[in-house]
């Protein structure tokens, strides 16, 4: 088999589940990840429609998933006062299946090791340099080395990208909403709660985490490394914000912030240098990425083995199933959704929720987005 020497970028979803695939189907395969140690928590995940069904099937991981599901949790949409004004339904928020991405990190990294695939924890790639026969990469702490083939599965944030594409600001747009997700003390638990005012929302005991932020808000600087610069931004966009906001925020710990963001790529390989998930197609809250990026898996893991490693076939074939099919990521953008900027946007909003025949019409819109693709089996 030509080019069976696999780095891939990335430990989170796409990126173990890849190592799993390749792994299986014979290819060497190295996944570096920046952090120290598989990162556990993080807001949950989920699955939509038979599309998604079937692939986590023949990742063999579908009885391990059902038995850490979280299960979709009614979140009810509360006033100053606390009075309900609205349910927001589990069902619309955790689609078929709901899992934490920490927990579906875990088995797909446990199911990875087994089938043969190599980890190295608290590294990252520095430089690439493609030659005639493969790629040169360097490291931070490791040594240099030289792959066949490397894949980023790094996120919207994607190293790899940068490194191969160009600068995120060729492929990444801010959409005007950021979102933060954040830890609170045990007195904070109880039923899930959501409370608007005109561009913030705050949302304690979720089901996204202990404490979920989306505010409206144009570029910001801030270090992403820094749980405690992250807190400082977050806080002083909530400040003066009424309920019981000011209590919330003075309690929230190992604070996670980012924006939301739209990924554009009109091609997702470049060379020996692929993206799946998140680098490649990323469009934050959208409610597809963790599906598009273990489908992308499946096909770029199937594709390379049935070409017996030939990447330039592999990389054509992957890019003709996914971007038609990764047009479910191109389109919505949660943030006005979550955070509405005016009151009026407020009340239309919970209105979705009040008459179910137009929730209806929006989930019957994304199941059958999530399944616009026609599954190979490549068995």
């Amino acid at each position: 088999m030509q080019n069976s020497n696999i780095l891939i970028s990335g430990a989170s979803i796409g990126g173990p589940a890849l190592a799993y695939w390749l792994a299986r189907r014979g290819f060497n395969v190295t996944v570096v990840e920046k952090s120290p140690a598989l990162r556990t928590g993080g807001q949950t995940v989920d699955f939509k429609g038979e599309t998604h069904r079937i692939v986590l099937e023949r990742t063999g991981i579908l009885h391990e998933v059902l038995k850490h599901q979280t299960g979709g949790t009614d979140q009810q949409i509360i006033d100053a006062r606390g009075r309900r004004l609205a349910t927001l339904p589990g069902s619309f928020t955790g689609g078929d299946i709901e899992i934490g991405r920490g927990d579906l990190s875990r088995i797909l990294h446990d199911v990875g090791v087994a089938a043969g695939a190599r980890y190295v924890f608290g590294d990252s790639v520095t430089s690439l340099t493609e030659t005639e026969g493969g790629v040169h990469v360097t490291f931070e702490r490791g040594a240099p080395r030289t792959f066949d083939l490397v894949v980023g599965a790094d996120g919207i944030h994607s190293n790899i990208r940068r490194l191969a594409f160009g600068p995120e600001s060729r492929y990444v747009s801010h959409r005007g909403h950021y979102y933060a997700l954040a830890d609170l003390p045990e007195r904070f638990a109880g039923p899930a709660l959501m409370y608007n005012e005109p561009g913030r929302m705050i949302a304690p005991g979720g089901p996204k985490a202990g404490a979920f932020f989306v505010f409206a808000a144009g570029e910001l600087s801030f270090d992403r490394h820094s749980a405690e610069d992250m807190r400082r931004v977050v806080r002083e966009h909530y400040r003066g914000m009424g309920w019981r906001s000011a209590e919330i925020l003075a309690a929230i710990e190992n604070v996670y912030l980012d924006s939301v963001s739209h990924v554009r790529l009109d091609h997702y390989c470049k060379g020996r240098v692929a993206l799946i998930g998140d680098a490649a197609y990323g469009n934050t809250l959208g409610g597809f990425g963790t599906g598009l990026a273990m489908v992308a898996a499946y096909v770029l893991a199937g594709e390379l083995s049935a070409s017996g490693g030939e990447h330039r076939a592999a990389y054509r074939a992957y890019e003709d199933a996914f971007l038609e099919y990764a047009k479910i990521a191109r389109t919505g953008n949660a943030g006005p959704f979550l955070a509405p900027v005016t009151r009026r946007g407020i009340r239309m909003r919970n209105w979705i929720f009040k008459y179910r025949f137009l929730l209806a019409a929006m989930m019957k819109v994304g199941d059958r987005a999530a399944t616009n693709i026609e599954l190979k089996d490549y068995a």
